[in-house]
């Protein structure tokens, strides 16, 4: 297994590496060639270098089961990609045009190039939602433009498709996002509503319109949680020179319940368009931010009546049984694994929708300090994800219906728990620990997982037997 470093001139799946245009925080963009022509793509690699954050390498897995998905002129062209056993990457088209990001260095901009970038990305979003993808990270950095006009949305890494398991959103409690453009039902972990990327496009307008955040730039989750009741000056208290109708736009996308945002992106981009036939309210003639106690008022109300539940946006999460199959691939024995592979596939043939999520825990230590690298300099988090997939493999279960997750904890059964129960686990199949000098050092992890689980579990032993606990 490769470890993420790459050179100019070496040659990786048919592509010889030949410019590093980029490093991120997760990844490097490098310009490459196939070996037998010149046309130049992107090639995208995830940073996985010591001590590395796992949402790397969840988020780089969730953009390669994305991309291939994704059609026409507002999303790169996928062409290739490869295995984390090997050397994990994508190969996309190498977009003629430049980010947004450039654009920061001079704001505010005049004001129609702010309704016209409005409107190209409202575009792009439409044709994004219709293929049901959430982008859950519109910021300048993640919009290119074409030079033939057209806005192009790129990284979707945080991204969520309704037809795929999700997950970023399954394994970690903390939402992923960029700090000044994060909706706030993203931010309290709801992945799904299409209108969270209004939120982002708003707080976008808002920057380019007024050279000001809106919510400024929160470091912590305390900060983050504070645009659910604190609003930000109107932007024309900012720039006069903002137009009512584009005050009203941008306001009515930075409400904090999303019902009273755009119900979609196409009556977004109509009132982009059509600046006359916008209805102007209450927002559109607001010249200071709410007063202390109109926010504090609204601080007082619980979260779950700002937010809105809609059944359009939630109707395609893929409400499908959710069996979570707990693996410990270092002391199964090959019989046991057989045993607990067999078991699954028994369950899936009598649900074709079910959900399988394949689990593994990395187990921490609880003072020394742990290294994210094993002995051949390989993540360790990556060569679990490559194991699980290969157990997985004779399932055949399609690939909107497995998922593969690697829980880093200290305590590999309260792991398991906390994923069953936030992520409404309907079913847990796990192997019991066939060494009983091990059980009585350590206990049982399938004994507490099913005293203590909210579901169905079921613990396969060796003699092929199985135990079922309901709780």
């Amino acid at each position: 297994m490769a470890n993420g470093i790459l050179k100019p001139g070496s040659v990786v799946g048919g592509y010889r590496v030949k410019e590093l245009l980029h490093t991120g925080g997760m990844a490097q963009l490098w310009t490459v060639t196939p070996e037998h022509n010149d046309t130049e793509y992107l090639m995208k690699v995830p940073v996985l270098h010591e001590g590395e954050d796992p949402a790397t390498i969840v988020g780089f897995e969730m953009e390669q089961m994305i991309m291939p998905r994704l059609k026409g002129p507002h999303v790169p062209r996928f062409i290739a990609n490869g295995d984390f056993a090997v050397q994990p990457y994508i190969v996309m088209e190498k977009v003629d045009g430049e980010s947004l990001l450039p654009r920061l260095e001079k704001l505010p901009m005049p004001i129609a190039d702010v309704v016209e970038i409005g409107r190209h990305v409202a575009i792009a979003l439409d044709a994004l939602h219709r293929q049901r993808v959430v982008h859950l990270d519109i910021k300048p950095s993640n919009i290119m433009m074409r030079h033939t006009g057209e806005a192009v949305l790129v990284d979707f890494g945080l991204s969520r498709h309704l037809d795929l398991p999700d997950l970023v959103g399954e394994e970690f409690r903390l939402p992923y996002g960029t700090a000044p453009y994060m909706a706030p039902e993203q931010i309290m972990g709801q992945r799904h509503d299409f209108r969270s990327d209004f939120f982002a496009l708003g707080a976008m307008l808002y920057f380019f319109a007024t050279g000001e955040r809106p919510f400024g730039d929160p470091p912590r989750l305390k900060g983050l949680k504070k645009r659910l009741w604190w609003d930000p000056p109107p932007p024309r208290a900012l720039n006069a020179e903002v137009p009512l109708w584009l005050q009203e736009v941008i306001l009515r996308c930075l409400e904090v319940n999303a019902s009273k945002r755009y119900p979609n992106a196409q009556q977004l981009l109509f009132d982009l368009t059509h600046p006359s036939e916008v209805r102007l309210t209450k927002r559109a003639h607001k010249e200071a931010a709410d007063g202390f106690f109109v926010r504090l008022r609204r601080k007082a109300e619980p979260f779950e009546s700002l937010i809105d539940h809609p059944a359009d946006t939630s109707a395609g999460l893929g409400q499908a049984p959710i069996v979570a199959v707990a693996i410990d691939l270092a002391t199964m024995s090959p019989e046991l694994s057989e045993s607990v592979r067999q078991t699954v596939m028994r369950i899936v043939e009598r649900s074709k929708e079910i959900r399988v999520a394949c689990l593994n825990v990395l187990k921490l230590k609880r003072i020394a300090l742990d290294s994210t690298l094993d002995e051949d300099g390989n993540n360790k988090h990556v060569s679990r994800i490559v194991q699980l997939k290969d157990w997985a493999r004779p399932l055949e279960v399609p690939q909107a219906q497995v998922s593969f997750h690697v829980l880093e904890a200290t305590d590999p059964a309260e792991a398991i728990l906390e994923y069953a129960r936030e992520n409404t686990v309907d079913h847990i199949v796990m192997g019991a620990r066939d060494n009983s000098t091990m059980r009585k050092l350590l206990g049982s992890v399938s004994a507490r997982v099913a005293s203590e689980a909210p579901c169905t579990v079921t613990v396969v032993r060796d003699r092929k037997d199985q135990d079922s606990f309901g709780s």
